[in-house]
């Protein structure tokens, strides 16, 4: 009979119970293939085929003086471009060299062309350094090419080429627009093996792994290796949403790319003046803790707290103190010290820019005239600054001037030290038992009065000395903590 089946225990099963667990199983299977069918691609032929035309290979040549170990160095960087070094069997085999003799450096890349006039975007390890730049395109044409302009923040680099005809472009897209989890291709050169097409998907986005003060970079596990740096990572429409970057050496199958939103404001400058210009607010800064957060009153522990205002800066002339949390840039809220570097370094010089800050439990709204960003003077200044927000010495201590409001807050006379603000994990200051918001006030007998009477005299003591720091810790007291350096 239709009407009823039997389980093996001897009960029955109504009829259509059975059809309805029929149907759906049937159901079930015809959406988990529609759906399977709708995100995995069938193939990569129409993209490769596409796209491959504007992706180029790029070698390089530089001369280097003397020979052994030097070989190594150009173009074989945590980046994995320019990797091919056919000295090395050499070396292993027949010893360094004569020191004074020249010889000729090679190396690998990959790049792609944006416009038919024959502009090429790449990466500035790719052909950082190089004496000679020569491009060679699928259709086996080779071209020499110059050096329009590079900005090693970012590792991208734009260079050009003259041909008799138009080049073919590619379609640069919208990386913001990209998901995680979408399909994605890489086009290069890996170990020397021309327009290799790898295929994954968007692993995450917005890594930082401390390439610079911009880091923003796309993850994906479409394989990128030695030779893919400066090639494009394409979406499934045939468009640019990155340039291949780098590579963790010790993680399979992980890979880095610069977003192309980016590539698009830092081409345009290239292209126009051959530099990069970025804004400058003059602060060192760090990212709210828990704790910071609850005692400014922030509840969503979004914003960065400026730790130390460099005189005659543009935060300085705008009155921005140590102590306040920068909340937002021009209306939009700031969550993180790089998302504050960013926001500043994107304003032109001269601009006018609406900070926004909490002090003493206020908000408060200051208007900032933006300077230009000059990467030698940051780099020379103690403190670090802007995209230098972890600043440590070597016992994983940061520390930083004692504001009015921590002052008021535990009657601390201000003059009286510095405060603890950051303290790397497994550092000797961990180690030893200094915690954050301890108050340094004597360092082997010293007073300690500044940032700048700190670090004189934790670099004055030599190695493995001992450091003796008299701190008061708040609510609980003075104490000695003991530091071998």
């Amino acid at each position: 009979m239709i009407g009823t089946s039997r389980y093996r225990t001897g009960h029955s099963l109504p009829g259509y119970i059975i059809l309805a667990i029929f149907i759906g199983i049937l159901g079930f299977t015809g959406i988990h293939s529609t759906v399977e069918a709708r995100t995995t691609p069938q193939n990569f032929t129409g993209i490769a085929s596409d796209v491959s035309p504007s992706v180029v290979n790029i070698r390089t040549e530089k001369v280097v003086q003397g020979g052994g170990r030097v070989f190594r160095h150009f173009g074989r960087n945590p980046f994995g471009g320019g990797e091919q070094d056919p000295y090395d069997f050499f070396e292993r085999f027949f010893g360094g060299g004569d020191p004074q003799q020249e010889f000729r450096q090679r190396s690998l890349g990959s790049g792609f062309i944006i416009d038919e006039e024959g502009f090429i975007v790449t990466n500035n390890h790719v052909i950082e350094g190089a004496d000679e730049i020569q491009v060679r395109l699928v259709n086996g044409n080779e071209y020499d090419a110059e050096i329009v302009g590079r900005d090693p923040n970012t590792d991208i680099a734009l260079i050009k080429v003259k041909a008799d005809e138009p080049l073919p472009a590619a379609v640069l897209g919208d990386s913001e627009a990209m998901e995680i989890g979408q399909w994605v291709v890489a086009i290069g050169n890996p170990f020397g093996l021309e327009h290799t097409v790898t295929a994954g998907i968007v692993s995450a986005k917005g890594r930082v792994i401390g390439s610079g003060p911009y880091d923003d970079f796309i993850q994906t596990d479409a394989s990128i290796n030695p030779g893919n740096s400066g090639g494009p990572l394409i979406n499934m429409d045939g468009r640019v949403i990155g340039i291949n970057t780098a590579i963790i050496a010790s993680g399979q199958g992980i890979g880095f790319a610069v977003p192309i939103n980016l590539v698009k404001g830092i081409v345009d400058q290239l292209r126009e003046s051959g530099e990069v210009t970025r804004g400058w607010l003059g602060v060192a800064i760090q990212d709210l803790t828990p704790e910071i957060a609850e005692y400014y009153g922030i509840d969503e522990e979004k914003g960065v707290l400026v730790t130390e205002v460099f005189e005659g800066d543009p935060a300085d002339r705008a009155g921005v103190n140590a102590g306040d949390a920068i909340l937002s840039v021009n209306g939009k809220q700031v969550e993180t010290t790089r998302d504050l570097t960013r926001r500043i370094a994107a304003l032109q010089v001269g601009e006018s820019a609406e900070i926004e800050i909490l002090r003493d439990g206020k908000r408060r709204t200051l208007t900032v005239t933006i300077a230009k960003r000059e990467d030698e003077r940051i780099a020379s200044r103690r403190g670090g600054g802007q995209g230098d927000e972890k600043r440590q010495d070597d016992l994983g201590i940061q520390v930083s001037e004692i504001s009015p409001e921590i002052s008021r807050r535990f009657n601390i006379p201000k003059e009286e030290g510095v405060i603890v603000t950051d303290v790397a994990s497994g550092s000797k200051g961990a180690e030893a038992g200094i915690m954050t918001g301890d108050i340094i006030k004597e360092i082997n007998h010293k007073t300690i009065a500044s940032v700048s009477d700190y670090h004189d005299i934790v670099e004055d003591v030599e190695s493995g000395d001992t450091i003796r720091m008299f701190i008061r810790r708040i609510n609980r007291g003075f104490l000695v903590v003991k530091i071998e350096k």
